[in-house]
């Protein structure tokens, strides 16, 4: 990183995490030395919101990530210096150039689903003498032309793992990937793909990354499935504390996510303490829903529940399930994919725990 410093690679005008409140806007030409200062911790710097278009505020959209994470991937990787790599989510360009002084410049391609941004990071490795490819387009479907590639490196979350990227990385080689399937917090995979072109690996920690563009789930606030699905509202109470699940390892999301396929999860919290946990459909605002209310100095806690299934029940038994397992940390769980099938594992490939996440 000393000979490819982040500062060349960050835009004049970024957002950080500087305290209450939303993140800080930090410009390069109004405050150098707020710029410098910013830039070099080991933080996340946000560099576009609603893909372009707004000047701050929304959904976070494209990121540098805190160097200690950058790092964390890379060394998952384990790039060598005769290979192959493809990056998918080029951002500001600068793991594309850290792939490069590893591996040499012709030996990396990163794709960029937006054209601006693709752009500018071609104009700064180049600026930096830095000969890596820059390809715009959906990451989802790789880049077969460069094929086969030894290694596959990903900057953006995805729920499933596209299959191109399998078919296009050979036999021994590896892809580092955040998995987030929608509940809770992501995790970050190791594959080795496999000469029948399976690929397989276990988790290595948790990863919270934006999504790929083109697997982003339906957006919106929770009460928007609510409005649109509030039929035979179903109401009960339970005696698990719905803030327990957002505080637990990454680990419970896996598993939750393995045993609850197709929904992702949503956290409000309100100043008097109260807490709401909702579970959704990810793809269909008219699809089920369940919400758990947290209320200080309550013994149990109100449910209720809407649709073609039950989401609070699976939720809680997927729970129940992994404390029974005695709460196994997250490097015990794998994912195996193949052409037709995502499998969650706990030990060894042969020990699945539940089902894909929807598509």
């Amino acid at each position: 990183m000393r000979r490819v410093p982040r500062a060349r690679f960050t835009p004049p005008v970024v957002w950080a995490d500087l305290g209450p409140g939303p993140w800080a806007r930090v410009d390069r030409d109004t405050d150098p030395q707020e710029w410098e200062r910013v830039v070099a911790l080991d933080q996340p710097l946000i560099t576009q919101f609603q893909d372009g278009a707004a000047e701050g505020g929304g959904l976070a959209t494209s990121s540098l990530s805190m160097p200690t994470v950058v790092v964390e991937g890379l060394d998952q990787l384990a790039p060598y210096d005769h290979h192959r790599v493809l990056e998918i989510g080029t951002g500001s360009g600068w793991t594309a150039a850290l792939l490069a002084d590893r591996v040499g410049g012709t030996n990396v391609t990163t794709v960029e689903v937006d054209p601006a941004l693709g752009m500018r990071a071609a104009e700064r490795l180049k600026a930096s003498g830095c000969e890596a490819r820059v390809v715009v387009g959906d990451g989802a479907g790789g880049w077969p032309p460069g094929a086969p590639f030894d290694r596959v490196h990903v900057t953006c979350a995805v729920p499933q793992v596209p299959y191109a990227w399998i078919e296009q990385t050979r036999p021994g080689g590896v892809i580092v990937v955040p998995y987030s399937p929608g509940f809770g917090c992501g995790a970050l995979l190791r594959l080795d793909v496999l000469p029948d072109g399976t690929a397989t690996g276990r988790f290595v920690g948790s990863a919270d990354y934006m999504m790929l563009r083109s697997r982003r789930p339906a957006g919106g606030q929770a009460h928007e499935w609510v409005d649109a699905a509030r039929r035979d509202v179903r109401t009960s109470r339970t005696r698990i504390d719905p803030r327990a699940l957002r505080h637990e390892p990454v680990s419970v999301d896996v598993t939750v996510a393995a045993l609850v396929p197709g929904v992702l999860s949503r956290y409000y919290e309100a100043e008097d303490g109260t807490t709401t946990l909702w579970v959704l459909d990810r793809d269909d605002h008219r699809g089920p829903w369940a919400s758990v209310d947290y209320e200080p100095d309550r013994s149990d806690f109100g449910v209720e529940q809407a649709g073609t299934r039950s989401l609070w029940d699976e939720v809680e038994a997927a729970y129940v399930r992994w404390l029974a397992w005695g709460r196994p940390d997250i490097t015990r769980f794998g994912l195996t994919v193949t052409p037709d099938t995502h499998a969650v594992w706990l030990d060894d490939p042969g020990n699945v725990i539940g089902p894909p996440p929807g598509p």
